[in-house]
């Protein structure tokens, strides 16, 4: 009677897992050679994509606020958002490859390990990036608007928007604010959505499969 198909060791899933992300850092840089003023096209990409998860978020999550007076504001909002978001985006995708570049380097499968887990923290920043990322574009775009605000009442609107969310995230209006807060935060959290693909498709390919030497 056939045996049941054993696992894959843990030394040839780390290797598929490499050369998965090997190959990937090898289309990246293939694609960074072809296209002509990639660096600010890829800003420019993240910016517009910023834009769209914004205008999705705004129109998904808080229709009613384009028919009020606070639609000029928010209109406004999305360029000062879109740019710095697109900031953050830009860098964190050049420190998630060189995160992967390090990780690679290493022979040591816990060091490979603990150089991808960094990149975790990048899903943690980006939270607290589009908190001061709406701080400081609401507050801007309100001062050129002379809207009677000051930088500290706006940091203490979101601050008190996260607070709830935290304490009570099953109040209707803070699950608005957790789906908004989630949408914006895509974009930024592809580089690490993108490592636990890979991971998970290893991963996965590895219990299915079928070890050497077992029939």
């Amino acid at each position: 009677m056939p045996a049941a198909p054993a696992a894959l060791p843990p030394a040839v899933v780390f290797n598929r897992w490499c050369a998965s992300l090997a190959a990937l850092l090898a289309w990246f840089q293939g694609l960074k050679a072809r296209i002509p003023g990639f660096h600010k096209k890829l800003f420019a990409a993240l910016m517009g994509l910023i834009m769209a998860c914004f205008s999705w978020a705004l129109l998904t999550a808080y229709p009613e606020k384009m028919l009020t007076y606070e639609a000029r504001e928010i209109v406004l909002m999305s360029f000062p958002v879109s740019i710095l978001g697109g900031l953050f985006d830009y860098l964190s995708l050049f420190v998630t490859l060189l995160i992967a570049r390090r990780a690679l380097a290493t022979p040591d499968n816990r060091i490979f390990l603990s150089c991808l887990s960094i990149d975790l923290l990048i899903a943690v920043a980006a939270t607290a990036w589009v908190l001061f990322v709406f701080t400081v574009s609401g507050w801007l775009i309100n001062l050129a608007l002379s809207l009677p605000e000051t930088l500290g009442q706006r940091q203490e609107l979101y601050k008190g928007r996260f607070w709830m969310a935290l304490m009570n995230p099953l109040h209707p209006e803070s699950l608005r604010n957790i789906y908004f807060g989630v949408v914006m935060g895509a974009s930024a959290m592809l580089p690490t959505l993108v490592h636990l693909y890979h991971a998970l498709r290893v991963a996965l390919g590895a219990l299915f499969a079928t070890a050497p030497g077992k029939v």
